[in-house]
């Protein structure tokens, strides 16, 4: 365990100030990516270990190897953690939400979650398909209700005004995940456009891609790792969440969070200068700009055409290569 002047910083989740998590989270998507089971769980008991308590997954990540890797890593340790996933109905109606979060609750073998939000909330009619009689909404209040879940949110990481959208419905949010980074300061900005309200209205912000999501800002020279998750984890979020495939990567980004001080105003104004020009195209977020990055099930939802190039989509062709077990149908 990392001494107390070394250790991650604890932040309080939004307006629940009685429950502190991590401010740095690790990413369940890329820990779909390790090398194989026994890397994984390496990873995630490195993290625990290190000082991190937040453990982000979702229900569709690696046609749901993520939460079943991440279920066998956290046996014996759940109780150190703050355990958050996503539901996928992408608009679809509640009774899809339940079966959803009964699998994901079998997969990542725990009997609760303490934070449940609606995966990739990215399409202009996402807010009122998921408000709608019948809708999520409906099954996020019932999950609650019952003891399953703690708290609920939402994410997404494509259009800023969708997540204004999704705050002005009428519905009691305790999160909400969205991509913040120094290339998206400049950029169809989350920093600038939703950050401020979530912390005016004490919603616990998560921010992820502090590095892109793929890395090509760093790889390309744009940034370095440590720049990026600094700038990330300096903004008023509740924790930064950020994909650890490699125990590599768990060691480099558990060396910037643990007794980490957030950047003054100066050094984060100096990285944004430095990004401003290179982020001005969205070619360090192509999340925000390609359906490359649209999660599968979210455009099979809307009647969408798929990429077929896409890494997702692939995996979804190829779904009991990846699981071992027959991929689980969904309706519409």
């Amino acid at each position: 365990m990392p001494s107390a002047s070394a250790a991650i910083p604890m932040r309080p989740f939004g307006r629940h100030s009685d429950v502190q998590i991590s401010a740095l989270g690790l990413g369940g998507h890329h820990l779909g990516s390790a090398a194989d089971l026994k890397t994984a769980k390496q990873i995630v008991h490195a993290a625990i270990d290190g000082g991190v308590t937040f453990f982000d997954n979702c229900w569709e990540y690696h046609r749901g190897k993520s939460e079943m890797w991440m279920g066998e890593a956290l046996q014996s340790k759940r109780d150190r953690v703050f355990l958050m996933t996503k539901v996928c109905t992408h608009g679809r109606d509640g009774s899809l939400a339940l079966r959803m979060l009964e699998q994901s609750l079998q997969r990542l073998r725990t009997d609760h979650l303490d934070l449940w939000q609606v995966h990739g909330v990215v399409f202009e009619n996402d807010p009122d398909l998921f408000i709608r009689p019948g809708g999520a909404a409906e099954a996020l209040h019932k999950a609650k209700e019952q003891g399953k879940v703690r708290f609920l949110g939402f994410t997404g990481h494509k259009r800023p005004a969708v997540h204004l959208a999704m705050l002005n419905i009428s519905f009691p949010w305790d999160a909400v995940q969205m991509p913040l980074n120094p290339f998206d300061a400049s950029f169809l900005s989350f920093e600038q456009a939703v950050l401020p309200e979530l912390n005016r209205r004490g919603i616990a912000a998560l921010g992820m891609k502090p590095i892109g999501g793929n890395g090509d800002m760093v790889t390309k020279g744009a940034i370095t790792a440590e720049q990026a998750l600094a700038y990330a984890m300096s903004l008023p979020v509740t924790t930064t969440i950020t994909g650890m495939e490699t125990m590599q990567v768990v060691h480099q980004n558990l060396k910037i969070a643990q007794g980490f001080r957030p950047l003054d105003e100066k050094q984060m104004q100096a990285i944004r200068e430095q990004c401003r020009q290179p982020a001005g195209d969205g070619r360090f977020e192509p999340y925000k700009t390609s359906l490359k990055f649209d999660n599968p099930e979210a455009r099979l939802a809307h009647d969408y055409p798929l990429d077929l190039q896409s890494i997702e989509v692939k995996e979804m062709v190829n779904a009991t290569e990846n699981t071992g077990k027959p991929y689980p149908q969904v309706s519409a």
